[in-house]
């Protein structure tokens, strides 16, 4: 047998930045717009976004571990403002470049530091990366509590769908704790007296898709008939977050991710 020679990982950069605005590379640890190869996690993470920014009208928002910040720019499409905070220096000098519009700003700092009241507090795709969830979760409910409306949003993947079967964990090396349904609930009613959850599931093509995984051996079919990389070089960029519904109508088990509205 000839010896396999391991090759050096693909390096993606951010497509089309604007004038001025250094583009991002895709680690694994955040995702990213503007690299069509990330585009399902990119509309997966937006839509949550979207659904959170219909909820903020008027408010007063801290995006936590905002990342690229397009997260912070949707939100500001309703919030009276909006902080993005992130520790990451290429980050925040990204986000502070490319999202200039009014009411939304970037600042760099850590979750545990960062100490600016606010009416909201957005925390996503994050808790599974951190060692203290409890001291942070503590924390929020500190910077929102004086506040006549406070809200903290916090979403995170289900290990019950992102693990293979009877995992504790996925192979994702920034994840600490990845949690099931009951496991990311009782986290969170520790801290606040209202918890309402919900789960991310797929809608239109790429329930499809998941039916055809599932049910048809797609990912035979594909293989077998040569055309892996040409049905996915169309099919993922074409992605949108009509794609996904977030509902508290379904079993949360099945979920890809559970958000859950927060409030004291």
């Amino acid at each position: 047998m000839t010896e396999s020679v391991s090759e050096e990982p693909t390096l993606y950069l951010q497509q089309d930045q604007p004038d001025g605005v250094p583009p991002l590379a895709l680690t694994g640890e955040r995702t990213l717009p503007d690299v069509p190869e990330e585009n399902y996690w990119y509309r997966r993470h937006l839509v949550v976004y979207e659904w959170i920014r219909e909820r903020v009208g008027g408010l007063k928002v801290i995006d936590m571990a905002c990342g690229e910040g397009y997260g912070s720019s949707v939100l500001g499409g309703a919030a009276r403002e909006v902080v993005g905070v992130d520790a990451n220096p290429e980050a925040f000098e990204h986000a502070k470049a490319r999202y200039t519009g009014g009411g939304v700003r970037f600042e760099r700092d850590l979750v545990e530091t960062f100490d600016e009241p606010a009416d909201a507090v957005v925390f996503l795709q994050t808790i599974e990366h951190v060692q203290n969830p409890d001291e942070i979760l503590e924390r929020f409910k500190a910077l929102t509590a004086d506040s006549p409306s406070p809200a903290v949003f916090v979403s995170t993947p289900n290990v019950l769908t992102l693990a293979p079967e009877g995992a504790e964990k996925s192979g994702n090396p920034w994840h600490i704790k990845e949690y099931r349904p009951e496991e990311f609930h009782a986290l969170c009613a520790a801290h606040f007296g209202t918890v309402e959850m919900y789960g991310l599931f797929h809608a239109r093509k790429l329930a499809v898709h998941e039916f055809a995984l599932k049910n048809a051996r797609w990912d035979d079919v594909h293989a077998r008939l040569g055309l892996t990389k040409r049905f996915y070089d169309w099919f993922t960029p074409a992605i949108s977050v009509k794609d996904f519904t977030l509902t508290a109508d379904r079993p949360l088990t099945g979920a890809l991710d559970f958000v859950a509205v927060c409030r004291p």
